[in-house]
């Protein structure tokens, strides 16, 4: 029987290194990946398209090259938006899904329109002013002075984000689709995590989104803004891993 799998895909102006804390206590008879989505970290060069889509494509051929046939995907935020295109291009090779604040739904015209004012930004004042403004209020208001060394980290990441990326990111995420139906028709389990003062995918349109799977479980925090994973970094840990269990758990007793 294959190794249990674990695919991590970071979100916008990210990297696969937002994963390391998170992921020091899993269980070691897991296989992590966790992988740079095009664009970011160190998988910068020669990239010409950043859509969802394309993203998709590159995740499934690392799959495929680590010989993986399926694995449990989680998806921070941009993150989700590329597992649900690959689940709708690739439906094998997803054996669970974490939407990790992140939605099915495309942006709303409010949406393309601020997404467009942070594209109008950057070419005007950079990739770092951008940054040094964009990530604090992915914070929960409760959260921001306290936890100044995650938003630290989180910018640095960002800072180094090539400018082409955050452009073409911004660009990709603005024209994404609606992806519910890819909700609707799954035939793997979905794990929704919300944060009640997320300010980028709020509960309320999380919530009828939660009916579409036909298995669905959600976590939805108090005090918890677009970054659980640093906000509330066990009691999402905890979800995930009872998720994952229940995912691979399952897989072995329908075989």
């Amino acid at each position: 029987m294959p190794q249990p799998t674990i695919l991590l895909l970071h979100g916008f102006a990210e990297s696969r290194a937002i994963w390391h804390n998170f992921t020091q206590q899993f269980p070691t008879h897991y296989r992590l990946l966790a992988l740079d989505l095009l664009g970011h970290g160190a998988n910068t060069e020669g990239i010409q398209d950043y859509t969802m889509e394309a993203q998709a494509q590159y995740v499934a051929e690392q799959l495929r090259q680590e010989g993986v046939e399926q694995a449990l995907v989680i998806g921070h935020s941009m993150g989700g938006y590329v597992a649900l295109a690959l689940a709708e291009a690739h439906p094998e090779l997803v054996q669970g899904l974490v939407l990790f604040h992140s939605t099915a739904l495309p942006d709303t015209e409010e949406k393309k329109a601020n997404r467009a004012k942070n594209q109008d930004f950057v070419r005007r004042h950079g990739v770092k002013k951008f940054m040094g403004s964009f990530i604090r209020p992915l914070f929960a208001p409760a959260n921001r002075e306290q936890l100044t060394e995650a938003q630290e980290f989180l910018e640095a990441i960002g800072k180094i984000t090539p400018e082409a990326t955050v452009l073409g990111g911004l660009e990709a995420m603005k024209n994404r689709p609606d992806r519910t139906e890819v909700l609707r028709t799954a035939k793997f389990p979905v794990l929704f995590i919300g944060g009640q003062d997320d300010v980028a995918v709020s509960v309320e349109s999380l919530l009828p989104q939660l009916a579409l799977p036909a298995q669905s479980h959600a976590l939805l925090l108090a005090n918890v803004g677009h970054l659980g994973y640093l906000e509330q970094p066990e009691v999402t840990r905890r979800a995930v891993l009872n998720f994952a269990a229940s995912v691979f758990n399952g897989s072995r007793a329908a075989n």
